[in-house]
């Protein structure tokens, strides 16, 4: 506020003419002009202060952006809606807005976090308009994290969406318990609200292979899309490139992306909240190998959290965004023969789009390809078919394009050239000698590197100021005899903690889960993980430790592990042998698969204790807990279960099946598992 605006609120002085004040007059004008000195001057130290600036004058959120007002202003009558939480559903609807323009029909992508939901009865304002939804699920039929919102308005607040055009392609794998449930509720309810199905919902399987029936879905969905609307397809065929590509020689270096994926911060200028788009740098403290001997690397990691206001609980996940291997990098520029130092923008030549990079800009290539650009899993058939213009050789070009293709023969080919032989972009090309395609357009076909989750080896009872990552290192060789290493796994076991007390840093977030003890601290708990899927159950147990020194009662625990060798690769024995003996533990039943000719597995020590487990879970309200491999053990363990019920409970198969349905649905039987 200006002096002269103060001056205004306060009496006069005595003018010529008038009596004297009185003294009460006079204390009540010094008070009250003591008391706006004071809130002004209050108020300037505020303003000086950025962080209450920024408390006290939020900014509008983005749910403000009116979607129905972009798509008439831009010409837009096609919007496709993403819940992605690995990159590869935001990937496919870019991938269906780009073949839009085939049709003479203009797309946009939307994320559903960005915009205000309820919108979308207002569709039909636009003529020959579709909602497309691809709609991954998380965990246990759970929605994305950009999609959870859009969950919630589905089942509250949605209201009439008649004359509304929509179709989903659901995206999951069938090793999960709960297959593309979010993409098929998103179908089920879109209909029940009175929207429009103009094609089937497609289904999606990264079990077998999500890119062909992705690939596949589309084909058939793009003729139906024509004869809905009576159009047809322009014959343009060529590559469309998205972005348009910037060289900078003259910039400010302070401007450019080098890596940090919290977007130019230094460690010392974090700010929470910590989360996608804001990780935080944690210090690694510890990283030591788990494992006694064997050709494999498995580690413990300790990151410290202190001072970051992160809360967790056991069962949580840790997310974590790695780096690419340099040498992997190195070798990309040097057969496409480029200087890795320039620096670039990729500008999205649709000047509306809210995506203006396809990762952040200005960078370098090289930064492009370490830290934002996945390059070591497989290219995606449009990445192929697009690639296939910069091949000079004919049959080479043949070769691609017939990858690409949606015919047996090109399926077939794709499945054994790439996704068997696990080529990556870097083995293409040099499998490939002719094909040398631009790097700018190899940058904007990448997907993005996203974050790889790892489920929590700790309690923050415990351990407060700190989150354990228990990690198996990954490292095979292909059929074309090359050596693959996994992205997150590797530089995590580079992470080491220097003799000069140099802490390497790990940008995290948390993600929160399902996965809990029960809220009554005595009941039973059945722990079943081999492996690394031990992770969540050392939280568990230090957990269950804690508690008992509260004094709190804690039920029966019961823990079956397995590993290949006693002497290799038991994971946490010193702890586990500690937690057993203090009393927290009361049972330890592991499996040796290979110390013995005949293997043995978690499953065939649950069947040998069958009938103390459907105590505990039939008359005990036991709870089950089962973390690690979903496509082979936690499908043979919850076949154990059926037989047990069949067995020991008197049931059919089909009553067996639905018994353990429901204690899923009463949060008794939960799973961490991954593919």
């Amino acid at each position: 506020m200006a002096d002269s605006d103060v001056d205004a609120t306060i009496p006069e002085p005595l003018m010529e003419g008038e009596g004297l004040l009185s003294t009460l007059d006079i204390i009540l004008v010094s008070i009250i002009a003591a008391v706006l000195i004071y809130w002004i001057m209050f108020r300037k130290k505020v303003e000086e202060i950025p962080e209450f600036k920024k408390l006290t004058t939020p900014a509008p959120t983005t749910q403000e952006k009116s979607l129905i007002e972009k798509m008439k202003k831009t010409g837009r009558n096609i919007v496709v809606f993403y819940g992605s939480q690995t990159g590869t559903a935001e990937e496919f609807s870019n991938r269906l807005a780009k073949d839009a323009q085939r049709y003479g029909i203009k797309g946009m992508v939307a994320d559903p976090e960005e915009y205000d939901m309820s919108e979308l009865s207002r569709l039909t304002e636009i003529d020959n308009s579709i909602a497309i939804f691809c709609m991954a699920t998380y965990g246990e039929g759970d929605p994305t994290d950009n999609a959870q919102e859009f969950n919630e308005w589905l089942q509250e607040g949605a209201t009439d969406l008649e004359g509304v055009n929509f179709t989903v392609f659901a995206l999951g794998n069938k090793t999960y318990e709960h297959f593309n449930a979010m993409g098929k509720y998103v179908d089920k309810r879109l209909e029940e609200l009175g929207a429009t199905r103009i094609f089937d919902l497609g289904m999606g399987d990264d079990d077998a292979n999500l890119e062909e029936d992705f690939v596949s879905w589309k084909e058939q969905f793009w003729p139906a899309v024509c004869e809905h609307f009576g159009v047809e397809a322009t014959g343009e065929e060529s590559s469309i490139r998205q972005y348009e590509l910037e060289v900078h020689t003259d910039i400010n270096m302070d401007k450019i992306f080098t890596g940090e994926i919290s977007r130019l911060k230094s460690f010392e200028t974090q700010r929470s909240p910590f989360d996608t788009k804001n990780p935080f740098l944690a210090p690694v403290t510890v990283n030591r190998k788990l494992n006694k001997g064997g050709s494999r690397h498995l580690m413990h990691l300790e990151l410290d959290i202190t001072g970051s206001k992160i809360r967790y609980e056991a069962g949580d996940h840790v997310a974590v965004y790695p780096t690419n291997d340099a040498a992997i990098v190195n070798q990309i520029g040097h057969i496409l023969d480029v200087d890795l130092e320039t620096i670039i923008s990729l500008n999205n030549l649709d000047e509306e789009s809210n995506k203006k990079h396809p990762f952040p800009c200005p960078t370098t290539y090289r930064t492009a390809l370490m830290h934002y650009l996945d390059i070591t899993s497989p290219p995606r058939t449009n990445v192929m078919y697009e690639l296939a213009q910069y091949a000079s050789d004919p049959p080479e070009q043949e070769h691609m394009r017939k990858m690409a293709s949606s015919s047996p023969e090109g399926k077939g080919l794709y499945q054994s050239w790439v996704l068997e032989s696990h080529r990556n972009i870097l083995a293409v090309l040099q499998d490939l000698p002719s094909l040398r395609p631009p790097i700018d357009h190899l940058c904007e076909l990448m997907p993005r590197l996203h974050p790889r989750y790892y489920s929590i080896a700790s309690s923050s009872k415990v351990h407060p100021n700190s989150i354990h990552i228990c990690a198996v290192v990954v490292e095979y060789q292909t059929n074309t005899k090359r050596i693959n290493k996994g992205v997150a796994t590797n530089w995590l076991k580079n992470k080491l903690v220097t003799d000069n007390g140099h802490k390497s840093t790990v940008p995290m977030y948390i993600r929160k889960s399902q996965f809990r003890l029960p809220f009554k601290s005595g009941s039973p708990v059945i722990m079943i993980g081999p492996g690394t899927g031990i992770a969540p159950f050392m939280g568990f147990l230090q957990e269950q430790a804690w508690f008992r020194e509260q004094g709190r009662e804690v039920g029966e625990t019961v823990l079956y592990y397995g590993c290949r060798h006693k002497n290799e690769d038991f994971l946490y024995q010193e702890e586990l042998e500690q937690f057993q003996k203090a009393g927290v533990l009361t049972q330890a039943n592991v499996a040796f698969s290979r110390d013995q000719e005949q293997k043995v597995y978690v499953q065939n020590l649950l069947k040998k204790n069958k009938e103390h487990l459907w105590k505990l879970i039939d008359t005990e309200n036991a709870h089950i807990y089962i973390c690690g491999d979903a496509r082979n053990m936690a499908r043979d363990v919850q076949n154990t279960f059926y037989d047990m019920a069949e067995e020991l409970g008197g049931m059919m198969h089909s009553q067996a099946v639905q018994y353990i349905k429901k204690l899923m649905a009463k949060g008794r039987y939960s799973q961490d598992v991954w593919s």
